[in-house]
């Protein structure tokens, strides 16, 4: 690739940067359309397979991810609102509790005393702060209904998504197949291997991996509620929606549950059986959903994994958050394949490497061959008469 090239590659790269940067409020409804195309793309093509025309294909996908869309808020907004206030509720217990068991056995065991904390003017603080809360949100909600502007906003992008998703699910093919002839014959077989790469890893994470977080959800909310735990909704939707990190979902679902059933309890005697609900959905991860739904793991690390999120949210706000695993794993694969080119390359000194290694075994059989001949000559009969 000539010097000039590069130069302008450089400059496209940065110039898409600075434009995803400017435009990312306006591009989070069609960041969140192509998420939705591409989760349902591979159940199109399926379709298409099975006999179905592309339209009807397309329709069919589009209207059972509009009905997931749809549910999924009719049935979660419920159960999250009562399980809010039955947090609220038992909130003065909550803390009645720390007050007569918690702070006495830490004054005992680590010295915190008890006067450290006014727990009455806490328990008083966080009532009056819900009032406030329940009163900003109903404050914010006339502001809002008295802005035409943002309330159009709000209806232009719920129209704008569902609308994007379809043309998108529709064309994805086309789309692709327009991309790729783009692309300079030269480099096409190269860059083709690498976007199957990223595709795999996309492919893994964004199915596979929401999976595997929906179901662990499943199970850590049913085996709560079974336990008998209040909050168990709340906890099982935390643990699986943090779960995307390994082995996180298992901690905070520990130790908030373990906390949750002792306060509620006032004893151990549920926190067994939810260490049990959480170690069985830890197994049947690691032996059953993850094998199941992801196969082979996408290789971010955890730590990556956090930071991803972060820098995401700092740099993007939650348009960065939606971007930034997806973006985490492409460069997975482009640092995969960047470190394979330069373990071959002379840089990394691959090809001397390879010769010397030829000419120390050549060295190597040429004297195992000159040893066995004189060692062969030695011994012929001429040889031995003399």
């Amino acid at each position: 690739m000539a010097e000039g090239q590069k130069w302008w590659i450089l400059m496209l790269v940065v110039g898409s940067a600075v434009l995803l940067y400017l435009l990312a409020p306006v591009l989070t409804p069609f960041l969140i359309a192509g998420l939705l195309a591409y989760l349902g793309h591979p159940f199109v093509v399926r379709l298409e397979q099975r006999g179905l025309s592309r339209n009807s294909s397309t329709l069919t996908v589009f209207s059972v991810i509009s009905l997931l869309l749809l549910m999924l808020p009719v049935v979660i907004i419920p159960l999250l609102e009562r399980q809010i206030g039955v947090f609220v509720s038992n909130w003065p217990g909550y803390v009645d509790w720390i007050q007569r068991v918690a702070l006495p056995w830490a004054q005992l065991h680590i010295g915190f005393g008890e006067n450290t904390l006014n727990l009455e003017l806490l328990k008083q603080a966080f009532v009056d702060h819900w009032r406030q809360v329940g009163g900003t949100a109903i404050g914010l909600v006339a502001v809002v209904s008295k802005s035409g502007l943002a309330v159009l906003e709000w209806v232009a992008n719920l129209v704008l998504i569902p609308v994007v998703t379809f043309y998108l699910l529709r064309d994805w093919g086309d789309l692709i197949e327009h991309l790729r002839s783009l692309l300079p014959r030269a480099a096409e077989a190269k860059v083709c291997r690498v976007a199957t790469g990223c595709d795999e890893v996309l492919g893994t994470f964004m199915r596979g991996q929401l999976s595997v977080m929906l179901a662990l959800t499943v199970i850590y909310t049913v085996g709560l509620w079974m336990v008998g735990l209040d909050l168990a909704f709340l906890i099982g939707l935390l643990a699986g929606i943090v779960s995307f990190v390994p082995y996180l979902g298992l901690i905070v679902g520990i130790v908030v549950a373990g906390t949750a059933s002792i306060v509620q309890v006032h004893d151990l005697s549920l926190l067994l059986f939810v260490i049990a609900v959480f170690a069985v959905g830890q197994l049947l991860e690691g032996f059953v959903l993850t094998p199941w739904l992801v196969g082979e793991r996408i290789g971010l690390h955890p730590v990556m994994v956090i930071f991803s999120v972060m820098a995401g949210g700092q740099l993007f706000g939650f348009f960065g958050i939606l971007l930034a695993l997806p973006v985490s794993a492409v460069l997975v694969v482009l640092l995969r394949y960047a470190h394979d080119q330069y373990l071959d390359s002379n840089i990394y000194g691959a090809d001397e490497a390879v010769e010397t290694n030829v000419a120390a075994v050549s060295e190597t059989i040429g004297e195992a061959v000159v040893g066995t001949t004189e060692t062969t000559v030695s011994e012929t009969p001429a040889n031995r008469v003399e």
